[in-house]
């Protein structure tokens, strides 16, 4: 683990604040220490894109501000320091006991079923997988928000259609998962929504484009599902024919949804945790 990272001084102050926020809820007013609650871990995936970090920062940052006390640590796939490994070396340097770990990913796939347990497992502290973020009703409430910023309208026409466009992914649930959510957020809007991928599955953006099209659907936006910019959402937003919506990034319903998995994750029986993916 070779990567570092130089914190600046918002960045100091922020976790200062946060750690005697955090010390201060763990006593009672009787002066009574309470049980310190298991660390969330926010598992992103890693970007060379700078705005992928920052945004990931920020998202973290409403987290902390929704759950005061709540340590709230960041690690990573790959790609950007702290990586996973490293952040769970440091909670156990630090006594920490239990960490849940959250992906910041939005189906299942390799990462969520794969790479992340196996972190987990080789770690000194006591760590928890949680599901994947997606699908859940507070993406699409996310989603509706952000395609009404880059100016969806309240009444669309009888033309309107949607791509949703996400990574993509071998694995067939992860399809699964992304088609669940199209279905959610064709049921917010009123018009159809097709998934449709940047990399790895089918369809592509531009099949997806041409499949509405040949179906009268010519007033086509396309809807970002992406947790932070990048490539893959650059290229995304660049295909719209009409309109194209920012990444989720650090919309409220993403940190509350985080902490919603966090939640499910510590009140649920280990061997049940998969089932949670769509609650």
């Amino acid at each position: 683990m070779t990567a570092t990272h130089l914190d600046t001084t918002a960045d100091l102050m922020n976790r200062i604040g946060t750690s005697l926020a955090g010390q201060l809820g763990l006593v009672t007013l009787s002066g009574r220490r309470r049980p310190a609650p298991p660390a969330l871990v926010v598992v992103a995936h890693g970007s060379r894109d700078p705005r992928a970090l920052s945004t990931v920062r920020d998202l973290l940052d409403r987290v902390r501000a929704l759950r005061p006390g709540l340590p709230v640590h960041l690690g990573h796939i790959e790609l950007n320091a702290p990586l996973l490994p490293d952040t769970l070396d440091t909670l156990a340097g630090l006594g920490t006991g239990e960490a849940i770990l959250v992906p910041l990913l939005l189906s299942r796939g390799y990462h969520v079923k794969r790479d992340i347990p196996e972190m987990a497992a080789r770690a000194e502290v006591h760590a928890r997988v949680a599901p994947a973020l997606g699908p859940h009703p507070l993406l699409v409430e996310a989603l509706h928000a952000r395609l009404t910023e880059a100016g969806w309208p309240e009444t669309p026409t009888a033309d309107s259609a949607v791509v949703l466009a996400a990574a993509g992914s071998r694995d067939p649930e992860s399809k699964i998962d992304t088609h669940r959510t199209a279905d959610l957020l064709a049921a917010r809007l009123g018009v159809p929504v097709l998934p449709a991928y940047a990399t790895t599955a089918t369809p592509t953006i531009p099949d997806a484009l041409r499949t509405l099209a040949a179906a009268g659907r010519t007033k086509v936006a396309v809807a970002s599902y992406f947790t932070a910019p990048g490539r893959f959402a650059t290229e995304c937003t660049q295909a719209a024919p009409w309109i194209a919506s920012s990444p989720l990034g650090t919309h409220e319903a993403m940190a509350n949804l985080i902490l919603h998995r966090y939640d499910q994750t510590l009140t649920t029986p280990a061997e049940t945790i998969p089932a949670l993916a769509s609650a």
